[in-house]
Formats: C-alpha cells, sequence, structure tokens
C-alpha cells in the first residue's frame, strides 16, 4: 500500500491553527509532535510574514522532518516568495535595487507585504541554511509542486534540478539586483487561469514532468470571487491539471491540509 501523500499551502505565521489541521488530520499530535507514520508531508512555502509566528512555524516543520524521519516518513518545504523576502530583507535591508527604474528595495516590499520585526529579530543562521537548501520545484509521484502559478520559473531552466539549482545559487550569494528578480519572479502569478490555461498548465507539465500542477500563492477565495470563510477544500481547475491549495489562512481561510493520494 502507498504511503499517505499530504500537501500543505501558505501558512503565514499561524502556528496554532496548523497545528491544529495537521492534528485533526492525523498528522500530528495535540502538541504538535509527529504521529504520521510513513506519511509524507509537503509545505508549500510562505510560512512567514502577515501572521504572528513565522519563525515558530519555520522551527516546527524543521522539527517535524525530523521526527517524521525517525519514524519512517518524510516532512520538507519549498521555497515560497515570502521567504525569498524574508532572506533579501535579512541580507540587504533598504539597500536600493541597482538599475531599478524607481527606487526599490526589500525592506520597502517587506514592510508592504505584511512583514513583522519580530521574524526578522528571530532569524538565525540555522534556519537561513535549512531555507535556502530547500528547492522551489519537486515531482512526487507524478504531482508537481510548486509554490507559485507562474510561468516565471522556467526562465531558470527547463528541468526541475535546473530551476533548483538556479534558484539555490541566487539565494546564497551576493547579487542584489538577481535576487529581486528572484523575488518579482516568483510574486507572478494566474498562469493557469483562463481560456488558455489548461494548455498552459500541459506545456509546464510536458517540460517538467507530471500529470498535474499543485500550488499555493493565489488564494482559492480570490479566483472563485467568494470570501475566504466559504472556502473549504482545495479547487481543480484548468480542466483537471491544476490543483490550488491555498485557502487563504491570513485572511480568514482554514489551514487545508490536501491528502494528493485521494484527491479525484
Amino acid at each position: 500500500m502507498e504511503r499517505p501523500l499530504f500537501v500543505v499551502g501558505d501558512v503565514h505565521g499561524h502556528l496554532a491553527e496548523l497545528t491544529r489541521a495537521l492534528h485533526a488530520s492525523a498528522l500530528v499530535d495535540p502538541e504538535g509532535s509527529w504521529t504520521g507514520g510513513d506519511a509524507e508531508l509537503w509545505f508549500l512555502g510562505d510560512f512567514v510574514d502577515r501572521g504572528p509566528d513565522g519563525i515558530g512555524v519555520i522551527e516546527f516543520v524543521m522539527r517535524l522532518s525530523a521526527q517524521a524521519a525517525e519514524a519512517g516518513g518524510h516532512v520538507d518545504a519549498l521555497v515560497g516568495n515570502h521567504e525569498v523576502l524574508l532572506l533579501g530583507m535579512h541580507r540587504f535591508g533598504d539597500e536600493n535595487v541597482p538599475n531599478a527604474p524607481t527606487p526599490r528595495s526589500f525592506a520597502r516590499s517587506w514592510l508592504l507585504n505584511g512583514g513583522l520585526r519580530s521574524d526578522q529579530d528571530r532569524l538565525t543562521p540555522a534556519h537561513i541554511d535549512w531555507l535556502t537548501s530547500r528547492d522551489v520545484l519537486k515531482l512526487v509521484d507524478g504531482h508537481l509542486l510548486m509554490h507559485s502559478d507562474t510561468l516565471a520559473y522556467l526562465e531558470w531552466g527547463g528541468t526541475i534540478d535546473a530551476v533548483n539549482k538556479a534558484v539555490r545559487a541566487v539565494l546564497t550569494g551576493d547579487d542584489l539586483e538577481h535576487w529581486w528578480e528572484c523575488w518579482r519572479k516568483m510574486t507572478t502569478r494566474y498562469a493557469f487561469r483562463g481560456p488558455d490555461g489548461a494548455d498552459t498548465a500541459a506545456e509546464v507539465l510536458a517540460s517538467l514532468g507530471g500529470f498535474e500542477v499543485v500550488h499555493g500563492h493565489s488564494v482559492i477565495a480570490d479566483q472563485l470571487g467568494v470570501t475566504p470563510d466559504r472556502i473549504d477544500g482545495p479547487l481543480r481547475y484548468a480542466d483537471g491539471k491544476v490543483l490550488a491549495i491555498d485557502a487563504g489562512l491570513y485572511s480568514g481561510g482554514p489551514c487545508l491540509v490536501v491528502r494528493l493520494d485521494e484527491q479525484d
């Protein structure tokens, strides 16, 4: 029997809600320790900003990863655009981006996008090393996992390995322009919406592999034109080729823990 496969979207610092949702899916106990056995759990990025305890979420996922490995399971995470923002703010602060048409800095964008000083103050080298060693794309059992619903990943390469290697080089380097471009690219969205969405998804899957795209980043309620409290599950769209899992936790939606091996 195949092991269960779960994904979680944008948590944005809401540690208590995340713990309750994982407990409801029998993956952790009420205190947040791993009980998922051999299950596999992937977080699709955006641990920080807009919520009270982004660093607490990062530390929780790091701890779960170690606990799951001891139990024969697997917990891992992708880098989201808000991780790039957090790290860019830490590294470059209010330094202006060279050659930008108007004054731009990570500090300015960080403040505009819900950055919390408490997250910056608690960020350690261990957190930075862990975040910068995560991938931005992963293919798991035919599910192409990505944070942002964007084609910008393909600007870094034509394979998953090439994209991950290119982004990791940016996030372990000191080129502010490259960092800014990484942040900018990963904020783009909605590549799979509209009349050409299914064709676009098919092209991405043909290039990178898999039978469906699974993403966070774009709030389901915004796509449906309803309030986040109306959302109770993921959204499958683009002729069934794409699954959106960000229910807008920071704006009043639920924390979705989606079991992919049971999705139809």
